[in-house]
């Protein structure tokens, strides 16, 4: 059974910076795409990116290109996502994901609060 264990987020004020973790246990870390998502309260969830498993593939949803940064340590099992110039709009619960071979978010962590003051 995997695990997915989110962490880094807090409180910051408008254009400041946090980075958020993810780590996994439980599978071969290493084989699987990997992705953050987010949502806010009376809001659908919403995709912001996805690395492939070797970290050469990335997408981010256009609302945070050039501000956010994911990435991944196979050797940590771990992912993370670099958030810049954060905007009061970035303010959400984010979860990080892992995409099971055939397509498709199959596993999710608990979700770690970020919420950014004007």
């Amino acid at each position: 059974q995997v695990q997915l264990v989110e962490s880094g987020g807090g409180l910051v004020q408008a254009g400041g910076s946090l980075r958020l973790s993810c780590a996994a246990s439980g599978r071969t870390f290493s084989s699987y795409a990997m992705g953050w998502f987010r949502q806010s309260p009376g809001k659908e969830r919403e995709f912001v990116a996805r690395i492939s498993w070797s970290g050469t593939i990335i997408t981010y949803v256009d609302s945070v290109k050039g501000r956010f940064t994911i990435s991944r340590s196979n050797a940590k099992n771990t992912m993370y996502l670099q958030m810049n110039s954060l905007k009061p709009e970035d303010t959400a619960v984010y979860y990080c994901a892992l995409e099971e071979p055939g397509g498709g978010w199959g596993h999710w962590g608990q979700g770690t609060q970020v919420t950014v003051s004007s």
